[in-house]
């Protein structure tokens, strides 16, 4: 199979679309839930952050499928790292959204740190590699200013959890090529 049949990339469109879709569904609950000046456990806090827990999933099989889409091209290892830190930055987002959910859970054991820190690093890396590479090969499967969207979204997300809405909207602005099946240029 080569990057040019249309069922590999085919299976990049639905997680392409889903996966930012529920970060900006968690975006909004989040600040639906500090209209009223207090965030935490309630109905918006819940459902938001099952949607978060749910885009970070959908973000692994969009990680994972475009890894088997781009194998055929080469780099075999630089995928394999690339797709390690997305699963275990994945694992960690994970983990505190679970805690999130259910803070008796702090009562247990205590996050660590490194997870706090090195988990949105190692999910955000892995995945922009992994999208660099879709602009490298040939035929390009994403357009050059794509990661460089997700990329902002990203960092806006991480300066300020209040631009959530605005970093997912980015964040899907820039996978809407995979989305459309358009971002393939010769």
């Amino acid at each position: 199979m080569t990057l040019t049949d249309a069922r590999p990339t085919s299976s990049l469109r639905l997680p392409a679309l889903v996966a930012p879709l529920l970060l900006l569904v968690y975006g909004l609950f989040r600040v639906a839930d500090g209209l009223d000046g207090d965030r935490g456990n309630g109905w918006a806090w819940d459902v938001g952050h099952v949607a978060f827990g749910l885009g970070i999933l959908v973000f692994v099989a969009l990680a994972l499928r475009l890894r088997r889409v781009l194998l055929p091209a080469g780099w075999r290892a630089g995928l394999a790292v690339a797709t390690a830190a997305t699963l275990l930055g994945a694992a960690a987002f994970l983990w505190v959204i679970v805690y999130d959910l259910f803070p008796g859970l702090e009562d247990v054991a205590e996050i660590p740190d490194p997870v706090f820190l090195l988990g949105p690093v190692l999910f955000e890396l892995g995945l922009l590699t992994l999208l660099l590479r879709a602009v490298l090969v040939r035929p390009r499967l994403l357009p050059p200013w794509s990661p460089v969207l997700v990329l902002v979204g990203f960092v806006a997300i991480a300066v300020e959890l209040d631009l959530l809405p605005v970093g997912a909207a980015l964040v899907l602005v820039g996978l809407l090529p995979l989305a459309r099946g358009t971002g393939r240029t010769r």
